[in-house]
């Protein structure tokens, strides 16, 4: 060893000398600290539960109210007391990325303008019921006719146009229950009619929706929701999503779009959706009458298995985002509606809804039912009540 190594050595025994204490120190302070190793900041998550805010006003001065309902696993379902509209809700992707899919406005003002059913409870009856008026028990009533010469989802001011009392109900699967009393003659509806709509965010990223209602008179009664769903996060129109509904019969109408009253097979027509099929494969096959009479889906189809009875309807998937959507209805039919006549209308986030741009998936009685003796009734008696229950699950594959 050289002098000169010697003489390095000396150095470093003395720098090190004084270094030690210090880094000794700084270790032991940095443990009581918690700062030894540092970690990373969590993201912040909201725990599950529902908010309320403030959505709008109307010209009188009632506010109507918006509510955020969150489960833990991040889904977001908002729902304002104003028609009871869905207004947003959000799915993960296959890569479990959040984004909405439901059609819907801007603003509170941009409702009270009116929408193509963007998301509402609808009633009285949802559908169409030909020649806007019914016979019940021997009396006719007559409807407003605002779908040609037919009545359609309730009326020019039907439950989607009301101002719904509402109560949260707060914990890991929120709530939120919305009730509405309908007067009689309301909308030429007989029957003092008391309404309560549930929207429940379940833990399994479900969004269940239960019906109740009675009334005090004889009336007629099909409660259903009209949300467009947009499965791409509002990427894509829904041409390319993979249809399944569980039915081999389906409801074939008028050149009005009223049933005729008969109950058809799906087998050999551009209705068969038994196994998943491409939404866009048969749409604008006109030379079938059926897709010329709705511009394309915009019919009912009559679910298998028994009414009443929660059961398996329908799978709708977006293969590009891996969104599946699965509804289960109490309901006996379910109404596909493929926004055949959105014509650009500006949604959130500035996006134009055009045509195909979303899906409906309106589980209900039959449209006409009234009218049909040979569909399943819809008349609601005085001490009889009203049930039903859809259940809209989201996943991804």
């Amino acid at each position: 060893m050289t002098l000169h190594h010697v003489s390095e050595l000396l150095k470093f025994s003395m720098v090190m000398k004084f270094l030690y204490p210090t880094l000794f120190c700084t270790f032991v302070l940095g443990i009581l600290c918690g700062y030894a190793r540092p970690k990373p900041t969590p993201p912040t998550k909201k725990m599950a539960g529902i908010e309320k805010t403030l959505f709008g006003k109307f010209p009188d001065g009632r506010e109507a109210d918006l509510f955020t309902l969150r489960n833990a696993a991040g889904m977001t379902v908002k729902i304002t007391n104003y028609g009871g509209y869905i207004v947003s809700m959000t799915a993960p992707d296959k890569s479990g990325n959040f984004e909405d899919i439901i059609l819907g406005m801007p603003t509170f003002a941009d409702y009270l303008k009116g929408t193509p059913s963007l998301g509402p409870i609808i009633g009285r009856f949802g559908n169409r019921i030909g020649g806007a008026k019914f016979t019940l028990d021997g009396k006719e009533y007559v409807l407003a006719a605002n779908n040609r010469t037919n009545h359609i989802h309730g009326g020019p001011a039907g439950f989607d146009k009301k101002l719904w009392n509402a109560t949260p109900v707060d914990g890991d699967q929120p709530m939120l229950k919305l009730t509405y009393t309908s007067a009689d003659g309301e909308e030429g509806y007989p029957g003092n009619l008391s309404v309560q709509v549930a929207y429940t965010l379940q833990k399994d990223n479900s969004l269940r929706i239960t019906y109740l209602a009675t009334t005090d008179k004889p009336t007629v009664l099909n409660l259903t929701n009209h949300a467009y769903f947009n499965l791409s996060g509002m990427k894509r129109d829904v041409l390319g999503y993979e249809l399944m509904i569980k039915a081999n019969s389906y409801l074939p109408t008028d050149a009005r779009q009223i049933p005729t009253g008969e109950i058809q097979p799906v087998k050999g027509t551009p209705f068969d959706f038994t196994i998943p099929t491409v939404v866009g494969t048969r749409i604008n096959d006109t030379t079938n009458v059926q897709i010329k009479y709705g511009s394309g889906y915009d019919h009912c189809w009559v679910l298998d298995g028994p009414a009443n009875k929660l059961r398996l309807g329908a799978t709708v998937h977006d293969p590009e985002s891996g969104r599946l959507m699965t509804m289960y209805t109490t309901e006996p039919g379910v109404q596909v509606y493929t926004a055949n006549h959105l014509n650009g209308l500006k949604g959130k986030e500035g996006v134009a809804y055009t045509k195909r741009f979303g899906i409906c998936l309106e589980t209900q009685h039959f449209p006409d039912s009234p009218n049909k003796p040979n569909f399943p009734s819809t008349v609601l008696r005085p001490g009889e009540t009203y049930r039903s229950t859809t259940v809209y699950h989201f996943s991804a594959k």
